[in-house]
């Protein structure tokens, strides 16, 4: 899968925004960012697009990162919550599932918060 063809998936999710929030910081032009409900479910590289980090169930990380550099915690984020997946190192159908994952996790907690 390719980055436009990426964007257009995770745009397809409903209510989706995207940013580019990093843009002022040195190589942060290069980082997008999709919310759901004004809250972020996925990040990802657009120079090369080399890295997705999406929000995951904690009891699901290890069996996910059994693949070596297939899904690696994230430095950068939480790892308890947050991976990181080479796109090019997963199918496309484990990219999306993952990313929808994401999306179902952020959608369903800040659903329940409005309520």
């Amino acid at each position: 899968m390719n980055i436009e063809d990426f964007r257009e998936y995770c745009l397809s999710l409903g209510d989706v925004e995207e940013k580019l929030p990093f843009a002022k910081m040195p190589g942060g032009d290069t980082v997008l960012v999709f919310y759901v409900d004004g809250h972020t479910f996925c990040y990802c590289d657009l120079d090369g697009f080399r890295s997705v980090i999406v929000k995951c169930q904690t009891e699901r990380i290890p069996e996910l990162m059994e693949n070596q550099g297939v899904c690696t915690p994230d430095s950068h984020f939480n790892s308890k919550y947050w991976i990181g997946i080479n796109p090019y190192a997963v199918s496309d159908d484990l990219l999306k599932e993952l990313t929808r994952n994401s999306y179902n996790i952020v959608k369903a907690k800040y659903t329940k918060k409005r309520k």
